[in-house]
């Protein structure tokens, strides 16, 4: 009786196994391969520092990473089609431009930033500047300041804006223009990051990046007031008073960029060539004790939890990662 109840223990497992094998999703394997993201210059360190984490997690998995201004990324997706699983964004409205709904079909918002003006020891005027004077000192001849191409990258546009909401903080008429003419078009470089070395050689006194890519390389850096930094939400409708004309989503177009409190966006490419890989990124970029985390760590606050602007956005994310993420506009 015994062998006999042991039998049909052993045949009733086996029967589970079978079944739990042969039940799609239930046992997949771990993601492998290749997995390519573009990701905004912004962002380099901390990805950095994901992307060893998540390979130690997943070993059979190579991250790829290409950083570019984000604009840029995306028009390596829409013009040249280059393979690209995961695109990170400075500025989500970015994806909402120039990738949904072709390209991708979210936009999860997951971390924010302010704008500061960054210098060093070396930089001229460097023990006189201050939040209150730095906009005296970038209209001195002799003083090399620069910033971003607001064509490629988010930084860029968003360093026209503070200029511009200056000229009515302060109440200084013709403020940007005087600004803009001690700015050659030589000191617009294609991505924020590229200004670090410039500062670090000594051959840019003053580069406008964000509070992170400064905190993150060691630079002084000034914080200015929020109703200029766009690092508050609460001053958008102030904010959004900036408006800079960029490129467009086709060759010789144009479009306006309002101002707003800086938020970057990530989503996943609808033909991303290793969609399992992208997924479990995502599920750890999302997670608050994992990606959030490192952005944390190194001066960039994270939206706990992320954010996507509608319950019809909610529906169109993967299952694995909507409980990383809420509805909120």
């Amino acid at each position: 009786m015994k062998k006999t109840v042991s039998n049909i223990l052993f045949i009733t497992l086996a029967l589970v196994a079978f079944l739990v094998i042969s039940i799609p999703g239930t046992c997949s394997a771990e993601p492998k391969g290749n997995l390519i993201i573009f990701h905004a210059g912004s962002l380099s360190v901390p990805f950095e520092a994901m992307e060893k984490a998540f390979e130690a997690k997943y070993p059979g998995v190579d991250v790829l990473r290409e950083a570019a201004g984000s604009q840029q990324c995306a028009r390596k997706i829409t013009d040249v089609k280059k393979p690209c699983d995961i695109m990170a964004s400075a500025d989500y409205k970015v994806i909402d431009k120039l990738l949904i709904p072709d390209y991708a079909s979210m936009n999860i918002r997951f971390a924010t930033n302010q704008l500061v003006l960054c210098y060093t020891d070396t930089s001229t005027f460097a023990s006189e500047v201050s939040a209150d004077n730095w906009y005296e000192i970038l209209q001195k001849k002799g003083v090399v300041w620069g910033h971003s191409d607001p064509n490629l990258d988010p930084c860029g546009y968003r360093s026209l804006m503070v200029l511009k909401l200056a000229e009515t903080y302060y109440k200084i008429p013709g403020l940007y223009d005087k600004l803009i003419a001690n700015r050659p078009q030589e000191n617009v470089r294609p991505k924020s990051v590229e200004l670090i070395s410039l500062l670090q050689t000594g051959n840019m006194d003053y580069a406008w990046e964000y509070l992170s890519v400064a905190v993150q390389h060691g630079l002084k850096y000034l914080i200015l007031p929020d109703q200029i930094n766009l690092g508050n939400y609460q001053y958008d409708d102030l904010y959004e008073k900036a408006v800079v004309k960029v490129t467009g989503k086709e060759p010789g177009t144009f479009m306006d960029i309002k101002g707003q409190s800086v938020t970057y966006g990530v989503t996943l490419i609808k033909d991303a060539p290793n969609r399992e890989a992208a997924i479990a990124f995502l599920l750890y970029l999302l997670d608050p004790q994992g990606g959030l985390k490192v952005l944390k760590d190194m001066g960039q606050p994270p939206f706990i939890p992320a954010r996507v602007p509608s319950e019809g956005m909610m529906t169109s994310l993967p299952g694995e990662l909507k409980g990383l993420v809420e509805v909120k506009n």
